[in-house]
């Protein structure tokens, strides 16, 4: 039988792919429930689904880091995704890739899907006062000048992350009201750990965290 708890007037869920990405706001306990579902699409799909078929959640919460292909977002900066699609899913022939929908292999307006993305138009997302970002969700994090060519000429991304799609997907086939927030640790292709910002990230998605989940607790 699905469950609620007493903690709070809402059932929020917070979903991350690691542990590290949310250590600050768990540090103290968390009034919410958690799910460190794992890295990539394949593991944020089953445990979500999973999870949800036991509780009925009011507020799903993903959170966790991205690179970004945006110079105008700095890094440190958390945004929260408006709409996102799985950009790496499709064709590939003679060296060009073709996304799904342009491949002709599904119709990018059939739901979840509006005009092939997966967009996030719930009334949560006015109460997110950052930065609107379009996000791509890949199963490989770019590395090489051709992945990252390909992926801006068919998405025009600000941002990537390896669940994300996943999120939008599940919450909208579910119809549970959902919001996903990239606190920006480095800029996509820069593989120099050195001058990554992971740490600033991690403080600042902290920080939006309290913020989004204080205005929920109190509502």
């Amino acid at each position: 039988m699905k469950h609620k708890h007493e903690i709070c007037p809402m059932q929020i869920l917070l979903l991350s792919a690691t542990a590290n990405e949310i250590e600050l706001f768990t540090r103290n306990g968390s009034p919410v429930d958690l799910l460190i579902a794992g890295v990539g699409v394949p593991a944020t799909l089953y445990h979500l689904q999973k999870r949800m078929q036991q509780i009925d959640y009011d507020l799903v919460i993903q959170a966790g880091i991205a690179g970004t292909f945006n110079t105008n977002i700095a890094l440190g900066e958390t945004v929260w995704v408006q709409q996102d699609c799985f950009g790496d899913l499709g064709t590939e022939e003679k060296g060009r890739f073709a996304p799904l929908f342009e491949s002709g292999l599904a119709d990018k307006n059939e739901f979840p899907f509006t005009d092939g993305w997966l967009t996030n138009s719930g009334k949560i997302t006015n109460q997110v006062a950052l930065r609107a970002v379009r996000a791509v969700t890949v199963n490989t994090i770019t590395d090489s000048p051709l992945q990252q060519e390909q992926l801006v000429e068919n998405f025009q991304p600000d941002i990537e992350s390896m669940e994300g799609a996943a999120l939008h997907y599940v919450c909208l086939q579910e119809k549970v009201p959902f919001i996903q927030l990239r606190a920006i640790s480095n800029y996509v292709g820069e593989r120099d750990k050195s001058k990554w910002k992971m740490q600033e990230a991690i403080t600042n998605l902290h920080n939006e965290l309290l913020k989004l989940l204080n205005q929920q607790i109190r509502r």
